[in-house]
This record gives C-alpha cells, sequence and structure tokens, in this order.
C-alpha cells in the first residue's frame, strides 16, 4: 500500500505594515525643501567665501537683522505679506493648470482700487467698514484684470502667459498714465492720502515695533490663505478646479466644464493679488504710489514654487524670501545685497530639481522596503 506524503504548505509571508498615507504625504511634502535648502545654504556659504568673508558671521548678521530685533521682524512681516498674497495667487492658478504671470499688474490695479475706495470714502468713517469697501475694490479690480486672459483663453485659446505677461505692462503703463496726468501730489507719483480705511500698524499695539511697516493685512492674508485651503480641499468647486488641473481631458470626460473652471481660476487668482494692494495702501503708505508692485508678482511665482502650490507652504515661502530680502540689506556691510537675489535663484533652482530627485529616491526606498 503506497502512502502519498504531501508537503505542507508553505506559510504566506507576513505582510508588512501598510504606511499611513498622511506620513508619505509630509516626507513627500518636507523633505524635497529642505533638500532644496541644504544645497542652496551650501551655494550660499562658497559665494560668502568667494568675499573672502566667514559663512557664519554673515548669516549670524543675517538672523540679526531679520529675526533678531523688533523692527527687522516687522518689515519681514511686511514684505512677507505681500508675497503672500501674490504666491497664493500664482498657486490657485497653477492649480488649474494655469500660470498666472500677471500678479503684478492685479495687485497694482487693487492698490490702485483701494486707494481710489479710501479717497471717496468721507472722513470718519467706520474702519470695519471702509476695510471691507477697500478689501472689496481692490479684489474687484484684481479680478477684472485677472478676467481678461481667462476670458481670452477660453474664448480664443490665447496662452494666459503671454496675455498675463503683456497685461502687466499694459496695465502698470495706464496707471502711470492716470496717476501722471490726474491724480498726484505735485512733485510726485502718488495719490493724496486715503481718507477712511487705514489699517493699524503692529506698531500701534506693540511699541517694539516702531518705525516698522507691518500692519494688520498680515492677519488679512492668513484668512485669505485658508479660504483658499478650503476651497481647494474641501469644497466642489476646489475640487473640480484640481481636477483640471491635473488632466483637463480627463476632468472634460467626467463631466466637468474645463472652460469654467479655467475663468474661475484665472479671477480669483486676480482677486486674490488684488486685495494683497491694500498691504501697501491702507496699512503702509496709505496712498496709492506708481510703482510699489515692482518685482512682488514675479518673486510670487517663486514662492508659490517654492511652497509646493500649497497655502501653507506659501506662507512659510513668503516668510522665507521676506527674510532674505530684509536679511540682503543686514548683510550689505560684508556682502553685497544682491547675494540674496541670487540666493534667491539658487533656491528656486534647487527645489525645481531636488522635488523630483528626492521623491524618486523616496518612492524607491518604499518600494524596497515593502518587497
Amino acid at each position: 500500500m503506497e502512502c502519498e506524503l504531501s508537503a505542507p504548505p508553505l506559510a504566506k509571508p507576513a505582510p508588512s505594515p501598510a504606511r499611513a498615507p498622511w506620513r508619505e504625504a509630509a516626507e513627500e511634502a518636507l523633505i524635497p525643501p529642505l533638500v532644496a535648502l541644504l544645497v542652496a545654504l551650501i551655494c550660499g556659504d562658497l559665494l560668502i567665501l568667494s568675499y573672502g568673508q566667514s559663512p557664519a558671521a554673515v548669516y549670524r548678521m543675517l538672523l540679526e537683522g531679520t529675526w533678531g530685533n523688533a523692527y527687522g521682524f516687522g518689515q519681514v512681516l511686511y514684505k512677507a505679506t505681500t508675497l503672500a498674497f501674490t504666491g497664493l495667487a500664482v498657486s490657485f492658478g497653477l492649480r488649474a493648470g494655469l500660470f498666472n504671470i500677471g500678479a503684478e499688474s492685479q495687485l497694482a490695479a487693487g492698490g490702485f482700487a483701494a486707494a481710489l475706495a479710501g479717497l471717496v470714502l468721507p472722513v470718519g468713517t467706520p474702519l470695519i467698514f471702509a476695510l471691507f469697501v477697500c478689501m472689496i475694490a481692490a479684489g474687484l479690480a484684481g479680478g477684472l484684470v485677472g478676467s481678461v486672459p481667462a476670458y481670452l483663453k477660453t474664448r480664443f485659446g490665447a496662452h494666459e502667459v503671454i496675455v498675463t505677461i503683456m497685461l502687466n505692462f499694459i496695465v502698470l503703463a495706464l496707471l502711470n498714465w492716470f496717476i501722471a496726468g490726474h491724480l498726484h501730489v505735485p512733485e510726485t507719483l502718488h495719490t493724496p492720502e486715503i481718507h477712511a480705511g487705514v489699517l493699524p500698524r503692529l506698531a500701534d499695539i506693540d511699541p517694539r515695533f516702531h518705525g516698522s511697516a507691518a500692519n494688520l493685512a498680515l492677519i488679512v492674508a492668513v484668512l485669505v490663505a485658508f479660504a483658499v485651503w478650503f476651497y481647494l480641499f474641501r469644497a466642489r468647486g476646489g475640487y473640480d478646479l484640481r481636477a483640471v488641473g491635473l488632466q483637463p481631458q480627463a476632468a472634460e470626460y467626467g463631466g466637468i466644464n474645463v472652460g469654467r473652471v479655467w475663468m474661475r481660476a484665472l479671477t480669483f487668482s486676480g482677486v486674490i493679488a488684488g486685495i494683497g494692494g491694500i498691504n501697501y495702501v491702507l496699512g503702509y503708505k496709505h496712498y496709492y504710489e506708481d510703482g510699489f508692485a515692482s518685482g512682488a508678482g514675479f518673486l510670487g511665482i517663486a514662492v508659490a514654487l517654492v511652497g509646493r502650490n500649497h497655502p501653507l507652504g506659501v506662507l512659510l515661502a513668503a516668510f522665507f524670501f521676506a527674510t532674505l530680502s530684509q536679511g540682503g540689506l543686514a548683510i550689505h556691510a560684508f556682502v553685497p545685497k544682491q547675494m540674496m537675489d541670487v540666493l534667491q535663484g539658487v533656491v528656486i533652482l534647487a527645489v525645481a530639481m531636488a522635488v523630483p530627485e528626492v521623491r524618486r529616491v523616496l518612492r524607491g526606498a518604499r518600494g524596497w522596503k515593502d518587497a
């Protein structure tokens, strides 16, 4: 009698513990910018050494001139506020797959409209009401400028990059013509001071910030960032916008009106940038001045890219670039302040190169662990 022997069943390998999705998302969101920052610091060290200075001494002076005293920190907050608005505006468009290069003209248009509203309102208008009117005017002006490339793209297929670049020249030239020819204080290129809607400065709350331009527009920027986050990640419209940004054809196949999303994205992007004009007009000078938005719109592109198009990341990136901008003034005695401009460019390039490479390494490491 033959006895059949059967091999014992092979034991199934124990399943590897699943990684929490939030952990993977946090790794891909935080590690690439940190690597890029490290690369930028190394390049900064080489630049400083080329001038015969000590990197430690220069960085110490940079921190002392920005975060180490109330005035410097206030200036960082002021500059970060404007960059937060333009960075949020650019990132909002990028989420829909649109590159808004026109944040500078939208910011200027918003500041001009806020100044006009502040001039029209009578003296003694309650601050809350005046602020609301000026913000609405700023948002409408920025949205109007943003709606032009939106309409041309949805109606005629015009590329938003070309249109927004051209609009920067057109809008800024029109504002210059209007200020110089019709609404300026003699011997200047700025409007008269507004009658209502002046935002309190931080120095009015804490005297240590005396002389700093920081004002309560900072709170408005944080609130706008929260509103953008809520819309993008908690509202149906934000889901449609992100879907179009990832794959327009698939989104249209799924029933999303792509043209309407593009129209809404560029218009709202202009609204966000336009509201940013209140930082200078209502919070700092209390008038519109020709050229106040110079560079802020284009630097907002860098803020959006470094911030990974996330509202929180944009706020942190705005603070970082504002620190570099103010820090350039603090270290001028050691190295040329233009070195900070070079360092900003290095940060952008490092982020562009580090993000895909670090993500590839992270995903490769996860695959090796799961194998």
